[in-house]
């Protein structure tokens, strides 16, 4: 890329979306969360359905951080996030 290219491309105005950083986030989180679960032999979709219901953090194991990653999230988030890939999935 010559000068000329790379000055056009830092004056170009990029697009940045919140949803596409909150479905990121939130995505790695809970690969990590449910690794973590089933690593200790939980099921994974129980515990959490029971925190998101609940807001107690007990349904998360703190194997791996599982429990400090998972409440770093809001639960109205992880929630948007989760129906909002669903809802675009049908």
């Amino acid at each position: 890329m010559n000068e000329e290219e790379k000055e056009l491309q830092i004056e170009k105005t990029s697009l940045y979306s919140i949803d596409d950083f909150e479905d990121s986030l939130v995505s790695s989180t809970l690969k990590e969360v449910c690794a973590s679960l089933r690593e200790k032999g939980y099921n994974e979709i129980n515990q959490l359905v029971g925190y998101i219901m609940s807001g107690d953090p007990g349904y998360i194991s703190s194997h791996n951080d599982a429990r400090s990653k998972i409440t770093s999230i809001e639960r109205s988030t992880i929630i948007e996030v989760l129906l909002r890939n669903y809802v675009n999935k049908l």
